[in-house]
This record gives structure tokens, sequence and C-alpha cells, in this order.
């Protein structure tokens, strides 16, 4: 069994984490974030945090620990998350003089085609037609 976490906030600390909260500026998980680390200072242990949230245990300790080693920036989101785009701008371009320069005219299953032969990214029609 884990050893149970203790948060205790300055009244400073408490007054951001309480702005965060009620800000309709940050991100739903940050919101959530803030909420815990409050309910926790305020003698919450983790698994009724974990129960009001609907979330696992790990969830709200892995928010405790990244408060204790970051502060408030612990409650934001860590860069490189999600799935990094295949393509860059200059393959757009490339895309965009091939339309404007060729005298045939391309849909977005040709343009994928030409895409991957000729530059070796691998975008699928319909991602192609949303970018």
């Amino acid at each position: 069994m884990s050893s149970p976490i203790r948060i205790i906030l300055t009244p400073e600390q408490e007054i951001i984490l309480s702005e965060t909260r009620e800000s309709e500026n940050f991100p739903q998980r940050t919101r959530d974030r803030a909420h815990m680390e409050r309910m926790n200072a305020q003698g919450w242990n983790v698994p009724k945090i974990a129960q009001i949230f609907k979330c696992h245990e790990h969830t709200v300790r892995a928010t405790l620990k990244r408060w204790q080693t970051g502060g408030i920036a612990g409650l934001s989101e860590m860069k490189g998350r999600g799935a990094k785009p295949k393509w860059q701008n200059s393959d757009l371009e490339y895309l965009s003089d091939c339309l404007e320069n060729e005298p045939r005219t391309y849909n977005c299953k040709q343009l994928a085609h030409k895409l991957k032969q000729e530059r070796g990214v691998d975008l699928s029609s319909d991602r192609l037609s949303r970018v």
C-alpha cells in the first residue's frame, strides 16, 4: 500500500489554485488538478479524491507528485503529448505550387499519392483535405 501524500499550501498558493479552479481560461484537466491539490491540502485522502473525480488513485497521486516537483507549472500539460504532424509547411507549399503551375487538375487522393511518391510524406486523402 502506498504511503499517504499530504500537500501543504501557503496562503498565496491557495489563492492561485482557487483562481485556477474557477477560471474558464484553463483546460478542464488543469482546473481539476488544481481542485485535487486544494482538497488534499484540506485533509482529503487520495482514495476519496479519486472517488469524487471518478479517476484512478494513481492519477491523483501523480497529480500530487507533479505539484511537489513542479509547483504551479506541474498543473499544466507537459509538452510532447499527442501525435506529431507527418508533414511540414514546405510539403503544403509544394502541393500548392503543383496546383498552380501544372496544367492538370488533382483531387485529394491524387495529391496524397503525389506527396507520398515525390516527398515521402504519407497522408491520407481525407487528412490532406482537412489540412
